[in-house]
């Protein structure tokens, strides 16, 4: 599948990676568009591309809600005239044990299920709903050549203080294998991609000690940049063969 070919819904698009993703596709020339929480960081991206061969069209998006998500694919579908792509990548973080010692005064304190609920609502049933619904979009018009990249992470391979972060993360990687088994049939590929540590506005406002650390332990030896992920996903896209598996981009931060 050529980029300048693609009809995508990028997903967490305001910002961070899914604002490159966006940046890059409107680029190469494909239509793109993009849903977020964040309406003025949509704005911003608008005014990025204005200039790119491609069109980009923005739309605010909270795929924890489901009546909320079948209509922005509705909204999107029109918008460019189909739909034959979707990168899967909004996403939040709510960390924390799920149980600890408060050093001060010995109490017990538990992960909330506020915040186990509002990650999993986002990261994992709200992804799976966007993928249903642009898949359902898709097999309807028989477009015959799609393809769904979900964003997973390493922490999927466990993570501490990230209990419902890697609940949902791993639950994508498994559901990729699950999506490209059902949706073949449609000629819909599914691919994941499983990001290291990544510059991002969320790993910079990490503590600078912790972030350091991290850094220390990745072989390559430097943190990862949003295109590293970007040719992850550009890979999947292109490669008409691939489907089913989930890209590790991690500095060799993990080695089986």
């Amino acid at each position: 599948m050529e980029l300048a070919d693609l009809k995508i819904i990028v997903t967490g698009a305001a910002s961070g990676m899914g604002a490159y993703f966006a940046r890059q596709l409107a680029a190469a020339g494909a239509r793109v568009a993009a849903g977020d929480v964040s309406v003025e960081g949509l704005e911003c991206l608008a005014a990025d591309t204005a200039a790119s061969p491609g069109s980009l069209h923005t739309h605010s998006l909270d795929v924890a809600g489901e009546e909320e998500t079948a209509a922005f694919v509705d909204w999107a579908g029109t918008a460019m005239g189909g739909l034959n792509g979707l990168i899967n990548n909004a996403g939040i973080i709510r960390d924390g044990l799920l149980v600890k010692k408060d050093r001060e005064s010995g109490e017990i304190v538990k992960m909330s299920r506020a915040q186990w609920q509002a990650v999993i609502d986002v990261n994992l049933t709200g992804a799976t709903w966007i993928v249903r619904d642009a898949v359902a979009r898709m097999a309807d018009d028989e477009v015959g050549d799609g393809v769904v990249i979900n964003m997973s992470s390493l922490s999927r391979h466990g993570n501490r203080g990230q209990s419902n972060y890697v609940a949902a993360k791993a639950a994508l990687a498994a559901n990729t294998v699950t999506w490209a088994r059902e949706f073949a049939r449609f000629g819909i590929r599914v691919g994941t991609v499983a990001p290291g540590l990544i510059e991002t506005p969320l790993t910079r406002d990490m503590p600078a000690g912790a972030r350091q650390a991290l850094i220390d332990s990745i072989p390559l030896g430097r943190i990862g940049q949003p295109h590293d992920v970007w040719l992850g996903v550009k890979f999947i896209i292109e490669s008409d063969y691939f489907t089913g598996r989930c890209i590790d981009i991690d500095g060799g931060l993990i080695m089986d």
